[in-house]
């Protein structure tokens, strides 16, 4: 009976390796399947891949700059984006939703987020940049920086122009 004691835990090992690989990549608390954080001015939740790395330095980026973000880890983005209108062309690795109102598809600046905010493009349901453009908030890492287009997502699947980024984005 003793030797059977000490072959369980190293059968659950795996097991709570994962578990704890799946809860690091999550860094704040979540909040329920499909809503945001409510009554913040600040609040975006992102969806994203448990595994995706440049991801969690999008969040890092959010709360930098004063954001409070929740994460929801999940395989299905896909089901998010076409839940918010995300056009395929405009897609990036994460979603970040704003308040349940607008959306924030892949490295969105913090300063583009509020700018928009502030004064929503009229009939836009957010921003998108889409692909994982060296440049952006997320994705760059000190040199080689390329500058790449924010665009305004319209709801049917529409999209234009918002803003070229020129420069890379205070941390």
């Amino acid at each position: 009976m003793p030797r059977l004691n000490k072959v369980i835990p190293h059968k659950l090992l795996p097991f709570a390796l994962i578990t704890l690989l799946l809860a690091g990549c999550s860094n704040t608390a979540s909040t329920p399947e499909g809503q945001a954080p409510q009554d913040d001015a600040n609040s975006i939740t992102v969806y994203k891949s448990p595994f995706c790395l440049c991801c969690n330095d999008w969040i890092v980026h959010l709360e930098n700059n004063a954001f409070s973000v929740a994460s929801e880890n999940g395989l299905d983005t896909a089901s998010v984006k076409q839940r918010w209108g995300v056009p395929a062309t405009m897609q990036g690795c994460h979603t970040g939703v704003w308040n349940n109102q607008y959306v924030f598809e892949g490295h969105v600046p913090a300063r583009l987020i509020r700018q928009f905010l502030a004064n929503p493009p009229k009939g836009s349901i957010g921003l998108a940049v889409p692909g994982m453009p060296k440049g952006s908030p997320g994705m760059y890492r000190g040199k080689d920086f390329e500058p790449y287009v924010v665009y305004a997502i319209l709801p049917n699947g529409e999209y234009r122009f918002y803003e070229k980024v020129t420069a890379p984005e205070a941390s």
